[in-house]
């Protein structure tokens, strides 16, 4: 691990401002995922700024109904806060599928959705990626690409993003609260929250420089069943090769999320009214310009399989 410097923030804004003005300087939370990455020396920030001590760790009615989590919200205690699982039960049980018990009680609802990709070719910095390393290739393409994407890919990158929880937040319709070095606070869809890879997968997010999260509003509660279900290699402590985040009335309408296919949590809205017909339709809506390779093109059946489980259980 490299050297680097470090210093607790006393406010949002001043985290802000000092990641704007430091070159090479990273927030730090529970540090689950950049603490591994810095040992591996494929992050290696200059400055670390501690953000724990900021307060961001309420979870909050709001005057609309919904629900605001403090970015620093432990996965473990949002998975087990009463009104996530009575009126928002695809977030809980999307937390508790993802991680370990061990890394829930350190991991924070920002740094859920701030996490890098989990592609191995990212991972060995013996391999070229152009998200580790901008024009230097995406390794993955040409190599075994069972776990990757198969949608919104690109010719410079085909990772997926790995987070559980960002599926239920994007079937939820949430948005990400920030602020900036100037002290302005903004929302941001959960939607519009993680960018595709385009010909820069380096840049993962729409935050700006310095720009700090301080919370996730979940609007009013949608009525429906609440289902998430994952696919993995193992039964615990795996990333998803497919996960489907669904809300769904027993007619079969609803709106559903699906993970482990692209570069973000996956979500058409027009492909929902399909639902009723079946998951077939639906999937065909869902991943009509999926380009997936040799390798992961099993992903295309198991989405609609998957769809239909999360269908049926909904019905039942």
């Amino acid at each position: 691990m490299k050297e680097f410097t470090y210093e607790r923030a006393t406010s949002a804004q001043e985290a802000a401002a000092k990641a704007q003005r430091i070159e090479g300087a990273k927030f730090i939370a529970g540090g689950t995922n950049l603490l591994d990455l810095m040992k591996l020396e494929i992050e290696t920030p200059d400055h670390l700024i501690d953000v724990n001590g900021l307060g961001l760790d309420m979870i909050e009615t709001t005057p609309e109904g919904g629900l605001r989590i403090g970015a620093l919200v432990r996965n473990t205690s949002l998975a087990a806060d009463l009104r996530v699982r009575r009126d928002y039960a695809v977030l809980s049980r999307a937390l508790l599928a993802g991680a370990s018990g061990q890394l829930r009680n350190k991991a924070t609802t920002a740094g859920n959705l701030l996490q890098r990709t989990r592609c191995p070719y990212f991972y060995d910095t013996n391999q070229p990626c152009n998200k580790r390393s901008p024009g230097a290739g995406c390794a993955a393409i040409d190599g075994v690409s069972r776990q990757l994407g198969i949608i919104g890919v690109s010719e410079a990158c085909i990772a997926t993003h790995p987070s559980d929880m960002a599926v239920a937040m994007r079937v939820l319709d949430a948005e990400v609260e920030t602020v900036d070095p100037a002290g302005q606070a903004r929302k941001i869809p959960v939607a519009d929250f993680h960018r595709l890879p385009g010909d820069s997968p380096h840049i993962e997010t729409s935050l700006y420089s310095g720009e700090l999260i301080t919370a996730v509003t979940l609007p009013p509660p949608v009525s429906g069943n609440h289902i998430y279900r994952k696919v993995r290699d193992r039964a615990s402590y795996a990333f998803a090769l497919v996960s489907v985040a669904a809300i769904l009335q027993r007619d079969g309408t609803g709106r559903v999320a699906v993970g482990g296919v692209a570069h973000k949590p996956w979500r058409v809205e027009e492909a929902e009214a399909e639902l009723p017909k079946g998951a077939k339709p639906f999937a065909a809506g869902l991943l009509a310009d999926a380009k997936p390779t040799q390798d992961n093109a099993f992903k295309l059946p198991l989405v609609e399989r998957t769809v239909a489980a999360a269908i049926n259980e909904a019905r039942q």
